[in-house]
């Protein structure tokens, strides 16, 4: 349960972080609430995630992810592609994730 516990929390990040952008500095309610709604649920699956998952690997894989899918939708959103060191760099951050998943004896498989 632990990797679907996980799941949910990088999504529920993703749409906090969405949302925080389309808060506009917290002048939208609906965008605000939504944001605070999204990092709590992230934060409560999170909790749920560290009673079978190392917090070193659990974190590494939600914050990588969660930049790998922000940056994504944000560029397919606003049409606006990363530039190649950027493009380059989060391909290093899955690649990374990848590893801790395939190699690593501590994600709690």
């Amino acid at each position: 349960m632990g990797y679907w516990y996980l799941s949910a929390a990088i999504i529920a990040e993703v749409i906090g972080t969405l949302a925080l952008k389309a808060s506009d500095g917290f002048n939208h309610a609906f965008a605000s609430t939504l944001c605070v709604i999204g990092y709590a649920t992230a934060f409560y699956f999170l909790s749920l995630v560290l009673k079978t998952i190392p917090v070193g690997i659990a974190y590494a894989i939600w914050a990588g992810m969660g930049i790998v899918l922000i940056a994504t939708i944000a560029a397919v959103m606003s049409k606006i592609l990363p530039d190649t060191p950027a493009i380059i760099g989060m391909l290093l951050i899955l690649a990374g994730v990848i590893v801790i998943n395939l190699f690593s004896n501590t994600t709690g498989h």
